[in-house]
């Protein structure tokens, strides 16, 4: 029996190498197997910060991430027509969202969908559980459905959130998996950037982290050599993280750093 159990074990792993299953582990990593996503682009669609001066500018961040499989809103920043707007400037319809991944409650991340979801229904929202249910019932009303993020999880092919890290308020972020490495993209980054990629690489742990990218929530200037003791490549910190913490990065990472506002749009593949 044993030996039968062991040969079943091999041909369950084989199959999940073959088919690209993420596969928990019991640490709470996720174990990897052919599942990166070979070509991202990610598009600022909403942000304080400008890239494109064709663009509105408003308080908040979204952006949009672009896989071979789908297209992805994470965050709708505070203003659904400033939001709709954009995206039209850069011919990205709401049609062609298929998924919402709202990072937490604050209004400048989440004040946009409502707004949203009249023109695009046909989508889930991922949302953190801690979320108010007038939120949910908005979700229905419209016609869209939600999920519930709590912990750790796959949101689709390549496409992790963080789960609920408490900040306050709590907040997931997202860890999208590509040949180059990580990206971790934080809406606001209320528990802490280090905290945050080091929650990545937990989920991670054989994975460098390629990316960090969006509102770091002011940080501390020590959060600089923070994210350059975890072995960040690369940072595109915007929205929140403060101009003076945003020159300190710029200065560390002189070439690795990359502006980050609305009309930006970054390409790994």
């Amino acid at each position: 029996m044993n030996g039968k159990k062991a040969i079943f074990s091999l041909l369950v792993l084989a199959l999940l190498g073959i088919y690209g299953v993420f596969v928990p582990l019991e640490s709470g990593s996720f174990q990897q197997e052919n599942g990166e996503i070979q070509k991202v682009i990610v598009t600022s669609v909403f942000d304080n910060y400008q890239i494109n001066p064709e663009l509105q500018t408003g308080w908040g961040f979204g952006t949009v991430i672009q896989t071979p499989e789908e297209m992805v809103l994470f965050d709708t920043g505070g203003n659904a027509e400033i939001l709709l707007s954009n995206m039209a400037a850069l011919h990205i319809a709401p049609q062609s969202i298929d998924t919402v991944i709202i990072s937490h409650v604050h209004g400048d991340h989440v004040g946009g969908l409502e707004g949203f979801l009249d023109k695009n229904s046909q989508v889930m929202v991922f949302i953190p559980a801690s979320f108010p249910h007038a939120i949910r019932n908005m979700i229905t009303s419209k016609g869209a459905q939600f999920v519930d993020v709590s912990g750790a999880r796959k949101i689709s092919e390549g496409i992790f959130s963080t789960g609920e890290l408490y900040g306050p308020p709590k907040e997931q972020s997202l860890v999208i998996h590509t040949p180059k490495g990580l990206i971790v993209m934080t809406g606001c980054g209320h528990p802490g950037i280090v905290s945050i990629v080091k929650k990545a690489k937990a989920l991670f742990p054989e994975t460098k982290v390629y990316l960090a990218m969006g509102g770091f929530h002011h940080p501390p200037i020590e959060a600089v050599q923070g994210l350059r003791a975890l072995g960040v490549e690369k940072v595109a910190p915007s929205h929140c993280t403060g101009d003076q913490v945003i020159e300190a990065f710029r200065r560390e990472y002189q070439h690795d750093f990359i502006p980050y506002g609305v009309g930006k749009i970054i390409e790994i593949k």
